[in-house]
């Protein structure tokens, strides 16, 4: 997972390209929330402030002020690659013997072993245990004319998943892989005039306009942006200020955007191949409910992510759509949790039953995904505890057999339920008197686009991309007394 966002303003827009990436960063918040950082260039040096916690608590406006410059890229975290310290928070930054970078990266590397033998052949020391540190290290180590030049030298060794930001001296540069497993938009902050009542307080007179880049289009929206178009796959967008964007094309595109966008992880009111997603979740649940009826007395979701497909699968049911848990909006996203300790803890932390709906009550409680089971198995004992009379439980996309390499912590099959049990024995394992998957045909027909725009790798084992080595140790395998091999 992972939030990226990046701001490029006309010169002279002072402290203002940090208030605009902090503030595109909010709207990301879901995608990361171990830790926060933003790096600002005013044309001559970089400035970066970065530490553990959620958005708020990291950029508030007492870090703000010091950070000059009209070039700024932020980031939050979701780790799949290294531990949850400091040094891991990102962006990193390093003050190469060619160029001073920071970067933010969004995805995750499938060759980083190979990656670090090439760095002074796997002895050099990293400022952290991250495969972004080390892609931070190759590129400002890289004898090249400039950070674009460096690119497009080190970008065809590296594999995997990368959606990056760059931030140099003089550019911010947006890039996904070949692949595009990780989603990135352009947009555009129209010149305002500052005598306009409605400017925005970053407008400069006379100015030309401000370009940002956003993992997703909530983070353009936020900031007042117009949504240009998506950056392609295997393309840099060259962000510089004053300048008209310039695309670098570094690399053929061979699409796999990862459906579990489409499926989970981005907010319902974005936008990813043309559709909002809220629709195309909707459509899920509706074909879910074509698939796998249930004779129930209403239709709830898990909220919040279940909420846009258990509404279409009342609506093509029949069924009455009713609220049966309140969650806490101070709690986080379970899933995104690093540790099975606290995304247990965070299940009785962010959901409770509304006894008064769900009492003496059939339920059919539609949920987006079943990963390892332990939280579908409380939300089915919460409501068995308030007083539900069966529950069964439909969930809008297909079992996840396999592993993810390309940004999702599961890295390792067994601890995917899917993987090891038939779906009887989830079934029984969650505690459900019946429980139905959507097929991968039924995701389809919701997204009416074809298979081959997608990596449906965790559904059905097929990877755009090999993974070359065992994945039991892929997360910590940077984890050596601060890396240094040979």
């Amino acid at each position: 997972m992972c939030g990226v966002f990046g701001a490029v303003l006309p010169p002279g827009s002072g402290t203002a390209a940090a208030s605009i990436a902090e503030l595109g960063l909010f709207a990301l918040q879901h995608r990361g929330q171990e830790s926060a950082g933003i790096a600002v260039s005013d044309g001559a040096e970089i400035f970066l402030y970065k530490d553990l916690g959620m958005i708020a608590q990291v950029l508030d406006e007492r870090r703000l002020p010091p950070l000059h410059g009209d070039l700024a890229i932020a980031h939050c975290r979701y780790s799949t690659t290294g531990s949850t310290v400091w040094e891991n928070a990102q962006p990193t930054f390093r003050l190469g013997p060619r160029r001073p970078l920071a970067i933010g990266h969004n995805g995750n590397l499938v060759n980083t072993r190979e990656l670090l033998e090439q760095l002074h052949g796997g002895r050099a020391r990293l400022a952290a245990t991250t495969d972004t540190e080390l892609l931070t290290t190759l590129l400002a180590d890289e004898p090249a004319a400039d950070a674009v030049d460096a690119l497009l030298r080190v970008l065809p060794r590296v594999r995997g998943a990368f959606t990056l930001l760059v931030l140099a001296r003089d550019s911010v540069i947006g890039i996904r892989d070949p692949h595009g497993f990780r989603p990135l938009v352009l947009g555009r902050i129209p010149d305002v005039a500052p005598s306009d009542p409605d400017a925005a307080p970053w407008a400069i007179a006379g100015s030309t306009d401000g370009w940002v880049l956003s993992s997703e289009t909530t983070g353009l929206d936020i900031v007042g942006a117009e949504y240009v178009r998506d950056v392609e796959p295997g393309e840099m967008v060259v962000l510089e200020p004053g300048r008209e964007p310039r695309s670098v094309r570094y690399a053929p595109a061979d699409p796999a955007l990862c459906v579990f966008e489409l499926i989970y992880f981005a907010r319902p009111d974005s936008y990813m191949e043309g559709r909002n997603l809220y629709e195309v979740r909707r459509r899920m649940g509706m074909e879910l409910a074509h698939e796998h009826p249930a004779d129930t007395d209403l239709v709830m979701p898990v909220p919040d992510t279940g909420a846009p497909a258990a509404a279409g699968y009342a609506e093509a049911s029949g069924l009455p759509y009713r609220e049966g848990l309140v969650r806490n909006r101070y709690t986080g996203r379970t899933f995104i949790q690093p540790s099975q300790t606290l995304r247990h803890r965070g299940v009785t932390m962010k959901l409770n039953p509304i006894r008064a709906v769900v009492q003496g009550k059939r339920l059919t409680v539609v949920d987006d995904s079943i990963v390892r089971g332990t939280t579908t198995k409380q939300i089915v004992a919460l409501l068995r505890k308030a007083g539900a009379e069966e529950v069964h439980v439909r969930i809008s996309a297909p079992p996840i057999y396999h592993p993810c390499f390309y940004g999702i912590d599961t890295q390792i099959a067994t601890e995917l339920i899917a993987s090891t049990s038939s779906i009887e024995e989830i079934r029984d394992f969650i505690g459900a008197d019946s429980l139905g998957y959507l097929s991968i045909q039924g995701v389809l027909r919701a997204l009416d686009l074809p298979y081959e725009r997608f990596c449906f790798a965790c559904f059905d084992g097929r990877y755009p991309e090999p993974v070359p080595y065992d994945s039991a140790s892929r997360k910590f395998m940077l984890e050596e007394p601060l890396v240094t091999h040979g």
